[in-house]
Formats: C-alpha cells, structure tokens, sequence
C-alpha cells in the first residue's frame, strides 16, 4: 500500500508556533528529506542557474547555499517561521545571491503574478498535509505556486507522497502543468543483496497511467523513498498549438 506522509504525526505542521518553537531548541542547520547533491541532477535538468528561484518553507537547510556554489544568481527563502528567517538571514547576510523573507505559502501575495521561473518544495507541501484543513490549506499553496510562476516555468516538488495522494493535487486543470515523476531513496539506503532491480537509472522518469498513478507492477525499492514531482506550467502557446493538433487531427 502506497503512503502519504510518513512521519504525519502532528496537527502544528502548518503553524508558526510550532516551528518557532522547533528552530529555538534545535538551532543549526538541517536539510529535510534529501541534500543537494542528489538533488543536483534534476535541479541542473529544469532550471537554469540564471532563473529567478523561490524557496518555499526554506528552514535551516543549506540546499540554497548549495544552489549558489553551483551557480545559481538569485533565490529568493521564505519560511512562516520569523525564528528561522532571522537565523538564515544572519547566517547568509554576506552572499548577495541569498534572500530571505517571513512568508506562509498560502498566501504569496506579495509578489507580483508571474514573479518566478521556478519553485522549490522540499517537505513544504507535506507538512500541509499534516495539518488541519489540508485539502483547502494544499489549495491555497499550490494556486500562490501557479501564479508566480512564469509560463514554462518549473515547481519542482520533493515529497513523501506517492501519486496516489499527491496527482490529485496537482493535476488539476486549472494549473496548466505538464508533470514529470522521478522516484529516489532516502540517503544511506542500501538495497538488499537478494533484490534485483529492473529500473536502469534513478534519474528515469517513472511512466504514470493515464489516471495519474503508478504501474500495478512498479515496485518501490526503497518503502522510506522521496517522490520529486517537475510540475512545468505550459504557456498560451504550447496550449494552443495542441488544441490546433487535436482539431487537425479530428477533421482528418
């Protein structure tokens, strides 16, 4: 059976408090899921390190320094936690590249539409998930997340959930988007000597059905494994140009 978040085990996920709370006792510096490094391959594939990048529910994680080692010109941090921005802020206040903002994601209107050529997520969305109001707390984030984006532009979601529990968020009709789905383990894992894997590459992307799920036969090699969805927002053209396909093709 597939599953949504794993450690979901708390309603504060999405306040303040709670992570104002977390960041005071704990302090340093911690990357959810997955650091850079296995990231890099499909950061460097969708976004240009000359795109204006948004860093949604940025933390304490270094990935964004990481991101300016490798190149990137300019990412912008939000967190809801005013705990962790300050921290971040002096932290970083001397790479010009770096900025951080106190922001929740449901609500980004402070910037103007169309403000980014990419979105990052790295457990943002699941920690939604986990608290009250989900579903409508989910929504909210994810149209802030369309409307910023230009079009052609990236939201690239790393997450626990599977296409059973996430595609229904993400696929709907209104955000344009045009999915991609890679699947990778947690760092450290090791799979066992008697498994065999038929997947060639962990940067392949996974085939989905045509409902939006994985294959009856796919099989997670690694139960604790981290979804990434690219979520690329087709423009007025690309649209147009498939409508026209699809006439053209009906009249012959």
């Amino acid at each position: 059976m597939f599953r949504d978040v794993s450690s979901c085990n708390t309603y504060s996920y999405g306040d303040a408090y709670y992570w104002d709370a977390r960041y005071i006792q704990e302090g340093g510096s911690f990357d959810w899921y997955q650091r850079y490094a296995a990231l890099r391959p499909f950061v460097r594939k969708y976004i240009s390190p000359s795109s204006r990048v948004l860093m949604v529910g940025c933390g304490n994680a270094v990935m964004s320094e990481d991101m300016v080692k490798d190149g990137y010109e300019d990412i912008t941090n939000i967190d809801i936690s005013l705990v962790a921005i300050d921290m971040m802020r002096r932290k970083y206040e001397y790479i010009p590249q770096l900025k951080y903002m106190v922001m929740d994601v449901r609500d980004m209107s402070f910037f103007p539409d169309e403000s980014f050529d990419a979105v990052v997520d790295k457990g943002t969305l699941d920690s939604l998930m986990c608290g009250t109001d989900a579903p409508i707390s989910a929504a909210r984030m994810l149209a802030e997340v369309c409307r910023l984006l230009k079009p052609g532009g990236t939201y690239m979601l790393i997450t626990y959930g599977d296409p059973t529990v996430r595609m229904p968020h993400l696929s709907r009709p209104v955000y344009n988007w045009k999915i991609t789905l890679y699947n990778i383990p947690r760092p450290g894992f090791q799979q066992p000597e008697s498994c065999s894997s038929s997947r060639k590459s962990y940067l392949d992307p996974i085939p989905l059905t045509e409902k939006g799920t994985l294959a009856a036969d796919f099989v997670l090699e690694d139960p604790d494994s981290h979804f990434i969805y690219v979520c690329r927002k087709i423009d007025d053209a690309e649209i147009v140009d498939t409508s026209m396909y699809q006439l053209t093709a009906d009249l012959l």
